[in-house]
């Protein structure tokens, strides 16, 4: 299991019965491990999900993200609850909130 911190500085952990689910229902996101970890650590963006969930979004090639959904459970714990690859991100229709400064 590995702990990274949010952007808002919660440890969020990606636990080995998580990554298997990631890796059977995402086979695209195999041997990816670190780059899931690195998009909760250092997204380009994070937005609402569902139910107090959020989603950090990571630049993956030029249209694509990759889109990590976790949820801070405390000020003190978090954890990973799925991932995947997306193009379909609208802005428009997101609540952002928190996007990477260039």
């Amino acid at each position: 299991m590995e702990i990274v911190k949010s952007v808002n500085n919660v440890p969020i952990r990606l636990t080995d019965e998580r990554w298997i689910h990631i890796v059977e229902n995402h086979d695209d996101l195999a041997g990816n491990y670190d780059e899931v970890l690195m998009a909760v650590e250092s997204p380009n963006y994070v937005i609402k999900s569902y139910e107090d969930a959020l989603i950090a979004l990571k630049h993956w090639g030029e249209e694509n993200f990759l889109a990590v959904v976790y949820k801070e459970a405390s000020e003190s714990d978090g954890f990973i609850i799925t991932a995947y690859l997306t193009s379909k991100i609208k802005f428009e229709r997101e609540v952002i909130v928190w996007q990477r400064q260039t």
